[in-house]
């Protein structure tokens, strides 16, 4: 039997030059982005809106282009995908505070960072979304495997964050980190933005090449549960690519935007739970859509509206529930190191 997706996907919008001018677009914001970082220093607020903003207007223009060009399916698939990604995430950026956090890294590297942790995230989509799109593409029962992941993620974001369970990083324990220190000896302090040094006649890490290994190996915990994901958005590889590329680009501004807020989103977790179950409970039915016909699915509308409503609902909710500086009581949740 031949899924629906596999035949769509022959008829995917990213052609041959599309893919080609994306990708080196995509480059070359990457290589901005490290022109910008060359000098550590401290990011104002200033620059950090005016580099979200920056990154929140280019998806607009692309979606709105790809509405132009070739409709408005794929354009709507665009923006729920781009949409989903981007609230993902911000939960990816939870996990980057507390690793910054626990590995005292200097205000000024900070964006470093964070850039190096968004290029390992996206080489890892890269490679995630093509094992995808061939799985898609070749086995039929991918839907339901894609649709399990998601839903056993929803219930352990939702178990996790009724348990109530701190995060906290225990950088010793890190299999990351003891690998990387078996490798190499580690210097006591940061060196700018080297990673490695010289001391005593020997090659020495610094925290900083630690600090980025933890990151990129979090990047893959994260790159199993977005890719199938936003598959059960669009069955378009291009489109799966450019979601997340947009997604992951603003990243870094971001965080610095978020940063002061990120710990009153205590119910984060609730709406990435229900955001993930229903995208599973959507593959698992366009799987058994096509076995048995008579089953319905899930309409990609549908999809933007529980993604937008969900997002709204527990970021009031949250705001509120901390409205009286009461977040300290509360717990920061997010995916699992």
């Amino acid at each position: 039997m031949t899924t629906h997706l596999s035949a769509a996907t022959l008829h995917t919008i990213g052609s041959p030059w599309l893919w080609a001018a994306t990708i080196a677009g995509v480059l070359v914001l990457l290589a901005l982005d490290f022109v910008v970082t060359h000098k550590p220093h401290e990011v104002s607020m200033r620059e950090a809106v005016g580099w979200t903003v920056f990154y929140l207007a280019l998806p607009v223009l692309f979606g709105l282009g790809v509405w132009w060009a070739y409709g408005g399916t794929p354009a709507t698939e665009f923006f729920t995908g781009y949409l989903l990604e981007k609230s993902l995430s911000v939960d990816n950026l939870f996990i980057f505070m507390l690793l910054l956090s626990a590995f005292a890294v200097p205000a000024a590297l900070a964006q470093r960072v964070l850039l190096f942790g968004i290029v390992g995230a996206l080489a890892l989509r890269g490679i995630f979304i093509a094992l995808g799109a061939a799985a898609l593409a070749s086995l039929d029962w991918a839907f339901l495997l894609f649709g399990l992941i998601l839903l056993v993620t929803a219930l352990k974001l939702l178990r996790d964050a009724v348990r109530g369970e701190e995060q906290q990083v225990d950088i010793s324990s890190m299999r990351s980190v003891r690998f990387m220190r078996r490798l190499m000896p580690v210097t006591d302090d940061y060196r700018g933005t080297r990673m490695t040094v010289r001391e005593a006649g020997r090659r020495a890490l610094t925290p900083l090449a630690l600090v980025v290994t933890a990151v990129m190996a979090t990047d893959l915990v994260f790159a199993v549960d977005s890719v199938p994901a936003v598959y059960g958005v669009t069955g378009d590889p291009y489109l799966v690519f450019a979601t997340n590329a947009f997604a992951l680009l603003g990243l870094r501004a971001l965080y610095f935007v978020l940063q002061a807020v990120l710990s009153r989103l205590v119910h984060l977790a609730y709406g990435l739970a229900v955001i993930l179950a229903f995208i599973g409970l959507k593959l698992v039915l366009h799987w058994a859509h096509e076995v048995w016909s008579g089953v319905p699915e899930i309409p990609t509308l549908a999809s933007l509206g529980v993604i937008v409503v969900t997002l709204g609902v527990v970021t009031v909710t949250s705001l509120l529930a901390t409205r009286n500086g009461d977040d300290e009581d509360n717990t920061v949740t997010g995916a699992a190191l």
